[in-house]
């Protein structure tokens, strides 16, 4: 069968991209080797511009009604001082969430087949198909009837870090992060707070963020070897004992009756960058940009490409993949780097909160080509 646009990847980026690409009327085919609703490793914060395009596309009111609770305040805690940020309704956002992916990314993939979208579960992109001139035009799939071929004007990558597309592609990385952070998390009911809480201290980051069923994530980051010689003595006593050190008041919460399932880790992964398109082929969301979690943007910037990548495909011209390229890079470069330099757990309490003041910037800078896409 023949599509206009063949999608790997049925999580938040390439749900988002097919329902948008199904919207305007282009046949879509999804595939995830993966069953529908299953976790995912994620930081669950989305920032005001995910929060927006959520209204916008019809879906806000469906993860709100699925428990997951409205977050008002942002807190940020150095230890010497605790910055406390009311959030200001602003483009239609009164409220930010932070939905466990077992709620968000059900209602993307609803959506994108209630807007026409075929999704096929248990299958994955092999590798790509090629014309005599090299250019993308499908893909083999391989699934539990063994391979097939499945012919696409587009091949789009929503595949993660790892995508399986931009290694068949080739698709070049044009920047490199120079640091990471590896990561432990779980969730605790019972903790009394509201608010998204992000706390500093040299050489460790840990937040709490509310979400669904009465849950709060509680997570810890720092240094890769720092989490290598921790995990030695378990993912429990990690966690607990960088928590105590941080936040001894949040430590108190977290005891082995409150927990909600297992722990989890993320071991680390350097950031990056990568070319997001060429014939017949395109990147979205950790496929083609993916930067250290520890400043929880991710989700929001897989939204703002998934709009951007949509909008270029349905155009469907060179001059208009180049100008998604152009608008992604604008946004990621700064977010990148500033990501970056916090990522390396390296500065003093005043340099962070600098560098705090910097990200809000940057964010703020990475929603203008959404913002003029809307006005458009």
């Amino acid at each position: 069968m023949t599509y206009d646009v063949l999608v790997a990847g049925a999580r938040c980026a390439g749900a988002s991209t097919a329902m948008l690409l199904a919207r305007a009327g282009l046949r879509v085919l999804v595939v995830d080797p993966l069953p529908a609703g299953r976790d995912t490793l994620s930081t669950h914060a989305l920032m005001r511009g995910a929060v927006l395009q959520l209204h916008r596309w019809g879906l806000l009111d469906r993860i709100r009604r699925a428990g997951t609770p409205a977050l008002t305040t942002t807190v940020f805690d150095y230890g010497d001082e605790v910055v406390s940020i009311p959030l200001k309704a602003k483009d239609g956002v009164d409220a930010l969430i932070a939905p466990r992916r077992t709620v968000l990314d059900p209602i993307l993939e609803d959506a994108a087949a209630e807007a026409g979208a075929t999704i096929l579960r248990g299958w994955s992109v092999v590798d790509v198909l090629r014309d005599g001139t090299g250019s993308v035009v499908g893909a083999r799939l391989g699934g539990p009837e063994g391979s097939r071929d499945v012919a696409a004007r587009w091949v789009v990558g929503a595949d993660g870090v790892r995508s399986r597309v931009a290694r068949s592609v080739g698709a070049p990385t044009l920047r490199s992060a120079r640091h990471t952070t590896a990561s432990v998390y779980g969730y605790w009911k019972g903790i009394p707070r509201e608010e998204n809480r992000w706390t500093f201290r040299p050489r460790v980051g840990l937040g709490t963020i509310p979400t669904n069923g009465g849950d709060t994530c509680v997570f810890v980051s720092v240094r890769p070897e720092v989490f290598q010689a921790g995990r030695r003595l378990g993912l429990e006593s990690f966690l607990l004992d960088q928590v105590e050190k941080a936040d001894p008041e949040l430590r108190a919460f977290l005891v082995p009756e409150a927990r909600s399932g297992d722990l989890r880790a993320f071991a680390g992964a350097e950031g990056f960058l990568r070319r997001p398109w060429g014939r017949g082929w395109a990147l979205v969301g950790d496929a083609g940009y993916f930067r250290d979690p520890l400043t929880a943007h991710g989700i929001t910037d897989a939204f703002r490409d998934a709009e951007l990548l949509a909008a270029a495909l349905v155009e469907g011209s060179d001059d208009a993949l180049a100008g998604y390229q152009e608008e992604r890079d604008a946004a990621a470069e700064g977010l990148m780097a500033v990501t970056d330099r916090i990522a390396s757990l390296e500065w003093t309490m005043e340099e962070v909160k600098a560098l705090h003041h910097r990200l809000s910037k940057e964010m703020n800078a990475a929603m203008e080509p959404l913002k003029r896409r809307l006005a458009a």
